[in-house]
Protein backbone atom coordinates (compact mmCIF):
# COMPACT_ATOMS: atom_id res chain seq x y z
CA UNK A 1 0.00 0.00 0.00
CA UNK A 2 1.19 3.43 -1.02
CA UNK A 3 2.01 4.87 2.80
CA UNK A 4 2.21 8.60 0.84
CA UNK A 5 -1.27 9.04 -0.53
CA UNK A 6 -1.90 12.62 0.02
CA UNK A 7 1.46 14.13 -1.33
CA UNK A 8 0.11 13.03 -4.70
CA UNK A 9 -2.94 14.39 -4.26
CA UNK A 10 -3.07 18.30 -5.73
CA UNK A 11 -7.12 18.32 -6.68
CA UNK A 12 -10.35 15.74 -6.14
CA UNK A 13 -9.26 14.25 -9.81
CA UNK A 14 -6.14 12.85 -7.88
CA UNK A 15 -8.02 11.80 -5.22
CA UNK A 16 -10.64 9.63 -7.71
CA UNK A 17 -7.64 7.48 -9.51
CA UNK A 18 -7.19 6.10 -5.77
CA UNK A 19 -8.42 2.38 -4.81
CA UNK A 20 -11.16 2.41 -3.11
CA UNK A 21 -9.84 0.08 -0.06
CA UNK A 22 -6.90 2.79 0.34
CA UNK A 23 -8.87 5.60 1.67
CA UNK A 24 -8.74 4.71 5.08
CA UNK A 25 -4.77 5.20 5.15
CA UNK A 26 -5.71 8.51 3.05
CA UNK A 27 -7.79 9.45 5.81
CA UNK A 28 -5.02 8.89 8.18
CA UNK A 29 -2.73 11.31 7.15
CA UNK A 30 -4.63 13.67 6.09
CA UNK A 31 -5.95 14.34 10.11
CA UNK A 32 -2.49 14.02 10.44
CA UNK A 33 -1.52 17.00 8.16
CA UNK A 34 -3.87 18.87 9.82
CA UNK A 35 -2.84 18.54 13.63
CA UNK A 36 0.71 19.18 11.84
CA UNK A 37 0.04 22.05 10.55
CA UNK A 38 -2.75 23.67 13.37
CA UNK A 39 0.14 21.99 16.14
CA UNK A 40 2.33 24.90 14.87
CA UNK A 41 0.59 27.64 13.53
CA UNK A 42 -2.81 27.59 15.16
CA UNK A 43 -5.97 27.37 13.83
CA UNK A 44 -9.90 25.62 14.42
CA UNK A 45 -9.16 22.00 14.95
CA UNK A 46 -11.79 19.59 16.29
CA UNK A 47 -14.38 20.37 14.17
CA UNK A 48 -11.86 19.11 10.59
CA UNK A 49 -11.01 16.30 12.60
CA UNK A 50 -14.63 14.94 12.61
CA UNK A 51 -15.21 15.20 8.89
CA UNK A 52 -12.17 13.71 7.96
CA UNK A 53 -14.08 10.34 5.71
CA UNK A 54 -16.42 12.73 4.95
CA UNK A 55 -14.45 15.12 3.07
CA UNK A 56 -13.17 11.95 1.58
CA UNK A 57 -16.04 10.68 0.65
CA UNK A 58 -17.88 13.76 -0.87
CA UNK A 59 -14.93 14.77 -3.41
CA UNK A 60 -14.69 11.11 -4.36
CA UNK A 61 -18.02 10.44 -5.20
CA UNK A 62 -19.18 13.77 -6.20
CA UNK A 63 -17.85 15.05 -9.22
CA UNK A 64 -16.83 18.86 -7.84
CA UNK A 65 -16.56 21.49 -8.74
CA UNK A 66 -19.34 20.51 -11.55
CA UNK A 67 -21.69 19.06 -8.22
CA UNK A 68 -21.50 22.07 -5.77
CA UNK A 69 -20.52 21.31 -1.96
CA UNK A 70 -20.96 24.02 0.32
CA UNK A 71 -19.64 23.97 3.65
CA UNK A 72 -21.57 25.42 6.80
CA UNK A 73 -19.87 27.93 8.68
CA UNK A 74 -16.33 26.67 7.62
CA UNK A 75 -14.72 25.99 10.31
CA UNK A 76 -14.75 21.84 9.50
CA UNK A 77 -13.34 22.50 5.71
CA UNK A 78 -9.44 22.31 6.46
CA UNK A 79 -9.70 18.75 5.13
CA UNK A 80 -11.55 19.93 1.73
CA UNK A 81 -9.25 23.14 1.30
CA UNK A 82 -6.10 20.61 1.22
CA UNK A 83 -7.65 18.04 -0.92
CA UNK A 84 -8.59 21.18 -3.88
CA UNK A 85 -5.04 22.53 -4.55
CA UNK A 86 -4.51 24.00 -1.22
CA UNK A 87 -2.24 21.52 0.23
CA UNK A 88 1.09 23.26 0.17
CA UNK A 89 -0.08 26.60 1.23
CA UNK A 90 -1.98 25.07 4.14
CA UNK A 91 0.45 26.54 6.36
CA UNK A 92 -0.38 30.35 5.60
CA UNK A 93 -4.21 29.50 6.84
CA UNK A 94 -5.34 32.60 8.63
CA UNK A 95 -2.25 34.44 7.95
CA UNK A 96 -2.05 37.74 6.30
CA UNK A 97 -1.37 37.43 2.84
CA UNK A 98 -2.29 33.39 3.21
CA UNK A 99 -5.60 31.46 2.33
CA UNK A 100 -8.78 32.07 4.54
CA UNK A 101 -9.90 30.10 7.58
CA UNK A 102 -13.04 29.53 5.96
CA UNK A 103 -14.29 28.92 2.38
CA UNK A 104 -14.16 31.90 0.46
CA UNK A 105 -15.24 32.34 -3.26
CA UNK A 106 -12.32 34.23 -4.97
CA UNK A 107 -9.66 31.83 -3.75
CA UNK A 108 -10.85 28.59 -5.33
CA UNK A 109 -13.38 27.13 -7.51
CA UNK A 110 -14.35 24.24 -4.90
CA UNK A 111 -15.56 27.27 -2.46
CA UNK A 112 -18.96 27.40 -4.09
CA UNK A 113 -20.01 30.01 -1.55
CA UNK A 114 -18.35 32.36 1.39
CA UNK A 115 -18.81 31.25 4.78
CA UNK A 116 -18.66 32.41 8.16
CA UNK A 117 -22.06 33.13 10.14
CA UNK A 118 -23.10 29.54 10.58
CA UNK A 119 -26.77 28.10 9.19
CA UNK A 120 -26.53 29.48 5.55
CA UNK A 121 -25.47 26.48 3.77
CA UNK A 122 -28.77 24.78 2.47
CA UNK A 123 -30.65 28.24 1.78
CA UNK A 124 -26.86 28.91 -0.60
CA UNK A 125 -27.39 25.13 -2.00
CA UNK A 126 -30.78 25.21 -2.51
CA UNK A 127 -30.74 28.61 -4.27
CA UNK A 128 -27.91 26.69 -6.39
CA UNK A 129 -30.11 23.63 -7.04
CA UNK A 130 -33.06 25.95 -8.34
CA UNK A 131 -31.34 27.58 -10.59
CA UNK A 132 -29.45 24.71 -11.99
CA UNK A 133 -33.11 23.61 -12.48
CA UNK A 134 -34.29 26.77 -14.44
CA UNK A 135 -30.30 26.55 -16.47
CA UNK A 136 -32.43 23.17 -17.39
CA UNK A 137 -29.68 20.93 -15.61
CA UNK A 138 -31.23 18.22 -13.55
CA UNK A 139 -27.84 15.93 -13.26
CA UNK A 140 -25.65 18.74 -11.04
CA UNK A 141 -25.90 17.48 -8.07
CA UNK A 142 -26.02 20.20 -4.69
CA UNK A 143 -24.42 19.55 -1.20
CA UNK A 144 -25.05 21.31 1.89
CA UNK A 145 -22.71 19.86 4.89
CA UNK A 146 -24.57 21.54 8.21
CA UNK A 147 -23.84 20.95 12.04
CA UNK A 148 -26.13 20.29 14.32
CA UNK A 149 -25.64 23.27 16.12
CA UNK A 150 -26.41 25.28 12.96
CA UNK A 151 -29.28 23.30 12.27
CA UNK A 152 -31.07 24.44 14.94
CA UNK A 153 -30.63 28.15 13.59
CA UNK A 154 -33.77 29.35 12.05
CA UNK A 155 -32.39 30.17 8.56
CA UNK A 156 -31.62 26.73 8.29
CA UNK A 157 -35.40 25.30 9.58
CA UNK A 158 -36.47 28.44 6.85
CA UNK A 159 -34.28 26.45 3.88
CA UNK A 160 -35.27 23.65 5.10
CA UNK A 161 -38.93 24.21 4.73
CA UNK A 162 -38.53 25.65 1.30
CA UNK A 163 -36.06 22.65 -0.04
CA UNK A 164 -39.25 20.13 0.83
CA UNK A 165 -41.56 21.52 -1.86
CA UNK A 166 -39.11 21.90 -4.39
CA UNK A 167 -38.17 18.90 -6.35
CA UNK A 168 -34.19 20.32 -6.61
CA UNK A 169 -30.99 17.48 -6.45
CA UNK A 170 -30.17 19.01 -2.63
CA UNK A 171 -28.47 16.46 -0.67
CA UNK A 172 -28.32 18.43 3.12
CA UNK A 173 -25.78 16.34 5.16
CA UNK A 174 -26.32 16.54 8.91
CA UNK A 175 -22.91 16.31 10.57
CA UNK A 176 -24.22 15.17 14.29
CA UNK A 177 -21.25 15.66 16.89
CA UNK A 178 -23.52 17.31 19.18
CA UNK A 179 -21.50 20.25 19.88
CA UNK A 180 -20.83 23.62 17.53
CA UNK A 181 -18.31 25.62 19.68
CA UNK A 182 -20.28 24.69 23.14
CA UNK A 183 -22.24 21.68 23.77
CA UNK A 184 -25.32 22.19 21.18
CA UNK A 185 -28.43 23.07 22.98
CA UNK A 186 -32.00 22.84 22.56
CA UNK A 187 -35.32 20.27 21.90
CA UNK A 188 -33.88 19.76 18.39
CA UNK A 189 -30.67 18.74 20.31
CA UNK A 190 -32.61 16.11 22.57
CA UNK A 191 -34.97 14.51 19.18
CA UNK A 192 -31.27 14.12 17.28
CA UNK A 193 -30.11 12.12 20.61
CA UNK A 194 -33.37 10.05 20.72
CA UNK A 195 -33.01 9.29 16.95
CA UNK A 196 -29.24 8.46 17.66
CA UNK A 197 -30.23 6.09 20.61
CA UNK A 198 -32.97 4.26 18.42
CA UNK A 199 -35.29 6.01 21.12
CA UNK A 200 -36.88 8.10 18.44
CA UNK A 201 -39.98 5.76 16.42
CA UNK A 202 -39.46 6.07 12.89
CA UNK A 203 -42.93 7.35 12.08
CA UNK A 204 -42.06 10.50 14.40
CA UNK A 205 -39.42 11.53 11.84
CA UNK A 206 -39.37 15.58 10.99
CA UNK A 207 -37.05 15.46 8.43
CA UNK A 208 -39.36 12.96 6.81
CA UNK A 209 -42.34 14.78 7.12
CA UNK A 210 -40.52 17.90 5.50
CA UNK A 211 -40.70 16.20 2.22
CA UNK A 212 -37.36 14.79 2.45
CA UNK A 213 -35.93 11.42 1.24
CA UNK A 214 -34.14 10.69 5.15
CA UNK A 215 -31.61 8.08 5.56
CA UNK A 216 -29.35 7.51 8.20
CA UNK A 217 -28.15 7.91 11.05
CA UNK A 218 -24.85 6.39 9.93
CA UNK A 219 -20.99 6.10 11.26
CA UNK A 220 -19.50 8.98 9.39
CA UNK A 221 -16.13 7.42 10.58
CA UNK A 222 -17.29 4.67 8.13
CA UNK A 223 -15.53 5.79 4.99
CA UNK A 224 -16.73 2.59 3.11
CA UNK A 225 -20.67 2.79 5.05
CA UNK A 226 -20.45 7.05 3.80
CA UNK A 227 -19.16 6.48 0.45
CA UNK A 228 -21.85 3.39 -0.33
CA UNK A 229 -24.56 5.19 0.58
CA UNK A 230 -23.42 8.75 -1.05
CA UNK A 231 -23.76 7.15 -4.34
CA UNK A 232 -26.99 5.77 -3.57
CA UNK A 233 -28.08 9.48 -2.73
CA UNK A 234 -25.96 11.04 -5.95
CA UNK A 235 -28.54 9.00 -7.86
CA UNK A 236 -31.55 9.94 -6.15
CA UNK A 237 -34.03 12.61 -7.45
CA UNK A 238 -34.87 15.80 -5.17
CA UNK A 239 -34.57 16.74 -1.95
CA UNK A 240 -32.19 14.25 0.43
CA UNK A 241 -31.05 14.03 4.15
CA UNK A 242 -28.27 12.26 5.10
CA UNK A 243 -27.61 11.68 9.12
CA UNK A 244 -23.85 10.79 10.00
CA UNK A 245 -22.94 10.52 13.49
CA UNK A 246 -19.19 11.85 13.94
CA UNK A 247 -17.13 12.83 17.00
CA UNK A 248 -15.40 16.02 16.65
CA UNK A 249 -11.62 16.13 17.67
CA UNK A 250 -11.32 12.85 15.74
CA UNK A 251 -8.32 11.16 16.13
CA UNK A 252 -6.66 12.79 18.71
CA UNK A 253 -7.48 11.90 22.21
CA UNK A 254 -6.72 14.94 23.68
CA UNK A 255 -9.28 16.98 21.16
CA UNK A 256 -12.27 14.16 21.75
CA UNK A 257 -11.96 13.88 24.98
CA UNK A 258 -12.65 18.30 25.84
CA UNK A 259 -14.33 19.57 22.63
CA UNK A 260 -14.64 22.80 23.53
CA UNK A 261 -11.32 23.96 24.54
CA UNK A 262 -9.84 22.26 21.12
CA UNK A 263 -11.85 23.96 18.79
CA UNK A 264 -9.03 26.27 18.15
CA UNK A 265 -6.74 25.46 20.75
CA UNK A 266 -3.71 27.32 19.90
CA UNK A 267 -0.17 25.76 19.66
CA UNK A 268 -0.24 21.87 20.96
CA UNK A 269 2.15 18.91 20.99
CA UNK A 270 1.57 17.30 17.85
CA UNK A 271 1.86 13.74 19.43
CA UNK A 272 0.96 14.25 22.82
CA UNK A 273 -2.25 16.88 22.31
CA UNK A 274 -1.31 18.78 24.67
CA UNK A 275 -1.64 22.54 24.66
CA UNK A 276 1.31 24.62 24.75
CA UNK A 277 0.23 26.80 28.01
CA UNK A 278 1.42 30.36 27.94
CA UNK A 279 1.65 31.95 31.54
CA UNK A 280 -1.36 34.30 32.09
CA UNK A 281 0.24 35.11 35.23
CA UNK A 282 0.32 38.82 36.02
CA UNK A 283 -1.78 39.64 32.93
CA UNK A 284 -4.25 41.98 32.63
CA UNK A 285 -7.72 40.14 32.44
CA UNK A 286 -9.77 39.32 28.67
CA UNK A 287 -11.91 41.70 28.21
CA UNK A 288 -15.07 38.47 28.01
CA UNK A 289 -14.16 37.81 31.42
CA UNK A 290 -14.24 41.38 32.84
CA UNK A 291 -17.95 41.18 31.50
CA UNK A 292 -18.60 37.65 32.71
CA UNK A 293 -17.08 37.85 36.55
CA UNK A 294 -19.04 42.12 36.59
CA UNK A 295 -22.60 40.45 35.44
CA UNK A 296 -22.47 37.27 38.42
CA UNK A 297 -20.66 39.73 40.59
CA UNK A 298 -24.01 42.04 39.76
CA UNK A 299 -26.27 39.25 40.20
CA UNK A 300 -25.40 38.26 43.21
CA UNK A 301 -26.88 41.32 44.24
CA UNK A 302 -29.98 42.06 41.85
CA UNK A 303 -32.36 38.97 41.08
CA UNK A 304 -33.85 40.77 38.08
CA UNK A 305 -30.43 40.32 36.09
CA UNK A 306 -30.88 37.89 33.25
CA UNK A 307 -27.93 36.79 31.02
CA UNK A 308 -28.38 35.56 26.99
CA UNK A 309 -25.82 34.59 24.66
CA UNK A 310 -26.59 33.04 21.48
CA UNK A 311 -24.27 29.41 21.52
CA UNK A 312 -21.49 31.63 23.08
CA UNK A 313 -21.16 30.29 26.61
CA UNK A 314 -17.55 30.06 27.04
CA UNK A 315 -16.56 32.84 24.18
CA UNK A 316 -18.40 35.59 26.02
CA UNK A 317 -17.62 34.12 29.73
CA UNK A 318 -21.33 33.83 30.43
CA UNK A 319 -21.06 30.92 31.49
CA UNK A 320 -19.52 31.91 35.03
CA UNK A 321 -23.36 33.49 35.48
CA UNK A 322 -24.70 30.05 33.78
CA UNK A 323 -22.97 27.83 36.35
CA UNK A 324 -24.13 29.99 39.50
CA UNK A 325 -27.68 30.64 38.62
CA UNK A 326 -28.18 28.29 35.72
CA UNK A 327 -32.06 29.73 35.77
CA UNK A 328 -31.17 33.40 34.88
CA UNK A 329 -28.81 32.63 32.34
CA UNK A 330 -29.70 31.19 29.10
CA UNK A 331 -27.52 29.69 26.15
CA UNK A 332 -30.24 29.93 23.20
CA UNK A 333 -28.19 28.42 20.87
CA UNK A 334 -27.32 29.85 17.19
CA UNK A 335 -30.43 32.07 17.06
CA UNK A 336 -29.26 35.71 17.25
CA UNK A 337 -32.91 37.02 16.15
CA UNK A 338 -34.35 35.15 18.80
CA UNK A 339 -32.51 36.31 21.91
CA UNK A 340 -32.67 39.95 20.89
CA UNK A 341 -36.78 39.25 20.95
CA UNK A 342 -36.45 37.04 24.24
CA UNK A 343 -34.71 39.53 25.83
CA UNK A 344 -37.16 42.33 24.89
CA UNK A 345 -40.03 39.79 25.85
CA UNK A 346 -38.23 39.76 29.20
CA UNK A 347 -37.73 43.63 29.57
CA UNK A 348 -41.38 44.04 29.06
CA UNK A 349 -42.01 42.33 32.48
CA UNK A 350 -39.09 44.31 34.46
CA UNK A 351 -35.81 42.44 33.95
CA UNK A 352 -32.78 43.80 33.92
CA UNK A 353 -31.63 41.94 30.39
CA UNK A 354 -27.95 41.05 29.35
CA UNK A 355 -27.46 40.17 25.84
CA UNK A 356 -24.14 39.43 24.97
CA UNK A 357 -23.60 38.89 21.44
CA UNK A 358 -20.40 39.28 19.27
CA UNK A 359 -20.70 42.55 17.48
CA UNK A 360 -20.60 40.32 13.69
CA UNK A 361 -23.11 38.05 15.04
CA UNK A 362 -25.79 40.84 15.89
CA UNK A 363 -25.62 41.88 12.58
CA UNK A 364 -27.67 38.62 11.83
CA UNK A 365 -30.64 40.01 14.46
CA UNK A 366 -30.78 43.73 12.94
CA UNK A 367 -34.51 43.73 12.55
CA UNK A 368 -35.03 42.78 15.99
CA UNK A 369 -32.80 45.59 17.28
CA UNK A 370 -35.17 47.92 15.89
CA UNK A 371 -38.80 46.90 15.19
CA UNK A 372 -38.73 44.66 19.15
CA UNK A 373 -36.37 46.73 20.81
CA UNK A 374 -35.97 50.25 20.12
CA UNK A 375 -39.31 51.10 18.37
CA UNK A 376 -40.94 49.91 22.54
CA UNK A 377 -37.57 51.38 23.69
CA UNK A 378 -37.00 48.79 25.72
CA UNK A 379 -33.77 48.82 28.14
CA UNK A 380 -32.23 45.80 26.78
CA UNK A 381 -28.05 45.84 27.55
CA UNK A 382 -26.82 44.68 24.58
CA UNK A 383 -22.59 43.62 25.33
CA UNK A 384 -21.31 43.22 21.99
CA UNK A 385 -17.99 41.49 22.15
CA UNK A 386 -15.25 40.96 19.85
CA UNK A 387 -16.15 44.47 18.35
CA UNK A 388 -13.10 45.91 16.06
CA UNK A 389 -11.15 44.07 14.04
CA UNK A 390 -10.60 40.46 15.80
CA UNK A 391 -8.00 39.22 13.68
CA UNK A 392 -7.20 35.73 12.12
CA UNK A 393 -10.98 34.89 11.33
CA UNK A 394 -11.06 38.05 8.75
CA UNK A 395 -13.61 39.52 7.29
CA UNK A 396 -16.71 37.21 8.05
CA UNK A 397 -15.98 38.36 11.98
CA UNK A 398 -14.54 41.92 12.29
CA UNK A 399 -16.70 43.67 14.62
CA UNK A 400 -16.44 46.89 12.35
CA UNK A 401 -20.00 47.51 11.43
CA UNK A 402 -21.99 48.29 14.79
CA UNK A 403 -21.41 51.79 15.20
CA UNK A 404 -22.49 52.81 11.96
CA UNK A 405 -25.46 50.60 12.12
CA UNK A 406 -26.46 51.02 15.89
CA UNK A 407 -25.58 55.14 15.76
CA UNK A 408 -28.80 55.62 13.15
CA UNK A 409 -31.40 53.82 15.36
CA UNK A 410 -33.45 55.80 17.49
CA UNK A 411 -33.56 55.67 21.52
CA UNK A 412 -30.19 53.49 21.11
CA UNK A 413 -27.21 54.52 23.58
CA UNK A 414 -23.98 53.36 22.66
CA UNK A 415 -20.97 53.31 24.50
CA UNK A 416 -17.46 52.05 24.13
CA UNK A 417 -15.07 51.60 27.74
CA UNK A 418 -11.66 52.52 27.00
CA UNK A 419 -10.75 50.32 29.70
CA UNK A 420 -11.93 47.21 31.54
CA UNK A 421 -12.83 49.28 34.72
CA UNK A 422 -14.61 51.31 32.20
CA UNK A 423 -16.34 47.87 30.65
CA UNK A 424 -16.65 47.20 34.72
CA UNK A 425 -18.71 50.41 35.78
CA UNK A 426 -21.15 50.64 32.37
CA UNK A 427 -22.01 47.52 33.00
CA UNK A 428 -23.17 48.37 37.00
CA UNK A 429 -24.48 51.41 35.51
CA UNK A 430 -26.50 49.97 32.44
CA UNK A 431 -28.36 47.70 35.86
CA UNK A 432 -29.05 50.75 38.05
CA UNK A 433 -31.98 51.38 35.30
CA UNK A 434 -31.89 52.86 32.11
CA UNK A 435 -34.90 54.71 29.80
CA UNK A 436 -33.09 53.39 26.74
CA UNK A 437 -31.81 50.30 25.01
CA UNK A 438 -27.87 50.66 25.41
CA UNK A 439 -25.54 48.77 23.39
CA UNK A 440 -21.86 48.58 25.07
CA UNK A 441 -18.88 47.25 22.51
CA UNK A 442 -15.41 46.02 23.68
CA UNK A 443 -12.81 44.18 21.79
CA UNK A 444 -11.48 40.80 21.95
CA UNK A 445 -8.52 40.16 24.04
CA UNK A 446 -6.63 41.58 26.71
CA UNK A 447 -7.08 44.88 28.66
CA UNK A 448 -4.44 46.60 30.41
CA UNK A 449 -4.96 46.35 33.87
CA UNK A 450 -4.53 43.54 36.37
CA UNK A 451 -5.91 45.83 39.02
CA UNK A 452 -9.50 46.01 37.84
CA UNK A 453 -11.72 45.17 40.50
CA UNK A 454 -12.40 48.33 42.36
CA UNK A 455 -15.20 49.90 44.20
CA UNK A 456 -18.40 50.55 41.39
CA UNK A 457 -18.86 53.99 40.04
CA UNK A 458 -21.62 54.89 38.23
CA UNK A 459 -21.13 56.44 34.45
CA UNK A 460 -23.37 59.35 33.33
CA UNK A 461 -24.80 58.53 30.59
CA UNK A 462 -23.26 60.87 27.33
CA UNK A 463 -20.05 62.00 29.44
CA UNK A 464 -16.98 62.86 27.64
CA UNK A 465 -13.49 62.91 28.96
CA UNK A 466 -10.91 65.19 29.04
CA UNK A 467 -7.46 63.14 29.23
CA UNK A 468 -4.86 65.48 28.67
CA UNK A 469 -4.73 69.15 27.30
CA UNK A 470 -3.40 70.54 24.25
CA UNK A 471 -2.94 73.70 22.33
CA UNK A 472 -3.17 73.21 18.63
CA UNK A 473 -5.33 70.16 17.55
CA UNK A 474 -7.82 67.84 19.57
CA UNK A 475 -7.47 64.60 18.99
CA UNK A 476 -11.34 62.40 20.07
CA UNK A 477 -10.73 58.69 20.56
CA UNK A 478 -13.90 56.09 21.07
CA UNK A 479 -13.32 53.11 23.30
CA UNK A 480 -10.24 50.67 23.59
CA UNK A 481 -8.50 52.43 20.68
CA UNK A 482 -8.41 55.68 22.41
CA UNK A 483 -5.04 54.04 24.07
CA UNK A 484 -3.31 53.39 20.69
CA UNK A 485 -3.84 57.40 20.78
CA UNK A 486 -2.53 57.70 24.29
CA UNK A 487 0.51 55.93 22.79
CA UNK A 488 1.01 57.31 20.03
CA UNK A 489 0.97 61.03 22.06
CA UNK A 490 3.67 59.72 24.25
CA UNK A 491 6.08 59.60 21.75
CA UNK A 492 5.61 62.76 19.72
CA UNK A 493 7.91 65.62 19.24
CA UNK A 494 5.50 68.27 19.69
CA UNK A 495 3.32 66.27 22.23
CA UNK A 496 2.37 69.98 24.27
CA UNK A 497 0.27 70.81 20.59
CA UNK A 498 -2.49 67.64 21.10
CA UNK A 499 -5.17 67.49 23.46
CA UNK A 500 -6.97 64.12 23.66
CA UNK A 501 -10.53 63.27 24.48
CA UNK A 502 -12.10 60.12 25.27
CA UNK A 503 -15.72 60.58 23.64
CA UNK A 504 -16.92 56.84 24.97
CA UNK A 505 -20.73 57.53 23.86
CA UNK A 506 -21.11 57.97 20.38
CA UNK A 507 -24.80 58.24 21.02
CA UNK A 508 -25.45 60.89 22.73
CA UNK A 509 -22.55 62.54 22.17
CA UNK A 510 -21.28 65.39 24.56
CA UNK A 511 -22.31 68.37 22.48
CA UNK A 512 -21.01 70.91 25.35
CA UNK A 513 -17.63 69.40 25.49
CA UNK A 514 -18.08 69.08 21.01
CA UNK A 515 -18.66 72.50 20.74
CA UNK A 516 -15.99 73.92 23.33
CA UNK A 517 -13.48 71.28 21.06
CA UNK A 518 -14.82 72.72 18.21
CA UNK A 519 -14.40 76.08 18.98
CA UNK A 520 -11.14 76.40 19.97
CA UNK A 521 -9.06 73.68 18.05
CA UNK A 522 -8.50 74.53 14.00
CA UNK A 523 -7.49 71.00 13.56
CA UNK A 524 -10.13 67.89 14.71
CA UNK A 525 -8.94 64.28 14.52
CA UNK A 526 -11.43 61.46 15.43
CA UNK A 527 -9.90 57.96 15.55
CA UNK A 528 -12.18 54.99 15.79
CA UNK A 529 -11.72 51.22 15.43
CA UNK A 530 -15.17 50.99 13.25
CA UNK A 531 -16.16 52.10 9.67
CA UNK A 532 -15.22 55.49 8.85
CA UNK A 533 -18.94 55.67 6.82
CA UNK A 534 -21.15 56.12 9.28
CA UNK A 535 -19.29 55.81 12.07
CA UNK A 536 -18.04 57.70 15.42
CA UNK A 537 -16.29 60.34 13.32
CA UNK A 538 -19.15 61.06 10.77
CA UNK A 539 -21.05 61.78 13.58
CA UNK A 540 -18.45 64.46 14.99
CA UNK A 541 -18.33 65.87 11.09
CA UNK A 542 -22.16 65.77 11.00
CA UNK A 543 -22.32 67.70 14.46
CA UNK A 544 -19.68 70.72 13.15
CA UNK A 545 -21.45 70.88 9.76
CA UNK A 546 -25.27 71.47 11.60
CA UNK A 547 -23.59 74.08 13.89
CA UNK A 548 -21.87 75.79 11.16
CA UNK A 549 -17.82 74.84 12.82
CA UNK A 550 -14.88 75.32 10.49
CA UNK A 551 -12.37 73.33 12.35
CA UNK A 552 -10.77 71.25 9.49
CA UNK A 553 -11.75 67.59 10.74
CA UNK A 554 -9.51 64.15 9.77
CA UNK A 555 -11.53 60.91 10.25
CA UNK A 556 -9.70 57.78 11.09
CA UNK A 557 -10.81 54.38 11.11
CA UNK A 558 -11.75 51.38 8.93
CA UNK A 559 -11.62 52.04 5.60
CA UNK A 560 -14.35 51.42 3.03
CA UNK A 561 -13.83 48.06 2.51
CA UNK A 562 -13.37 44.24 3.58
CA UNK A 563 -10.65 43.74 5.93
CA UNK A 564 -9.21 40.28 5.59
CA UNK A 565 -7.43 38.24 7.64
CA UNK A 566 -3.93 38.75 9.66
CA UNK A 567 -2.96 39.63 13.64
CA UNK A 568 -4.79 42.66 14.85
CA UNK A 569 -1.59 44.98 15.22
CA UNK A 570 -1.30 44.04 11.51
CA UNK A 571 -4.55 44.77 10.61
CA UNK A 572 -4.52 48.25 12.26
CA UNK A 573 -1.57 49.16 11.02
CA UNK A 574 -2.82 48.65 7.16
CA UNK A 575 -6.30 50.54 8.32
CA UNK A 576 -3.83 52.99 10.02
CA UNK A 577 -4.85 53.39 13.78
CA UNK A 578 -2.15 51.27 15.25
CA UNK A 579 0.16 53.43 17.28
CA UNK A 580 3.03 54.01 15.08
CA UNK A 581 1.10 54.94 12.08
CA UNK A 582 -1.32 57.58 14.06
CA UNK A 583 2.30 58.76 15.83
CA UNK A 584 3.50 59.07 12.08
CA UNK A 585 0.03 61.02 11.38
CA UNK A 586 0.31 63.01 14.41
CA UNK A 587 3.75 64.39 13.49
CA UNK A 588 2.40 65.66 10.44
CA UNK A 589 0.52 68.37 11.67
Amino acid sequence: MNRNLLSHINSPKDLRLIPETELPQLAKELRDFIIDVVSVKEGHLGASLGVIELTIALHYVFNTPEDLLVWDVGHQAYGHKILTGRKDNFHTNRQLGGISGFPKRVESEYDTFGVGHSSTAISAALGMAIASNLKGDFEKNHVAVVGDASIASGMAFEGLNHAGVTDTNLLVILNDNAIGIDPSVGALKNYLTAVKSGKNPRQNNMIKSLNFDYSGPIDGHDIFTVIKELKRLKNTKGPKFLHIITTKGKGLEQAEKDQVKYHAPGKFDKLTGEIIQKSEENLPPKFQDVFGLTVLDLAKNNEKIIGITPAMPSGSSLKFMMDAFPNRAFDVGIAEQHAVTLAAGMATQGMIVFCNIYSTFLQRAYDQVIHDVALQNLPVIFCLDRAGLVGEDGATHHGVFDIAYLRCIPNMILYAPMNEMDLRNILYTAQLGLKHPIAIRYPRGRGLHQDWIKPYEEIEIGKANLIKKGSKVAVISNGYIGNSVTLALAEIKNKDQFAHYDFPFVKPLDEKLLQSILTQFEHVITVEDGVIKGGFGTAILEFAALHHYTSKIKILGIPDEFIEHGTVNQLQRYSEIDAKSLQIIFESY
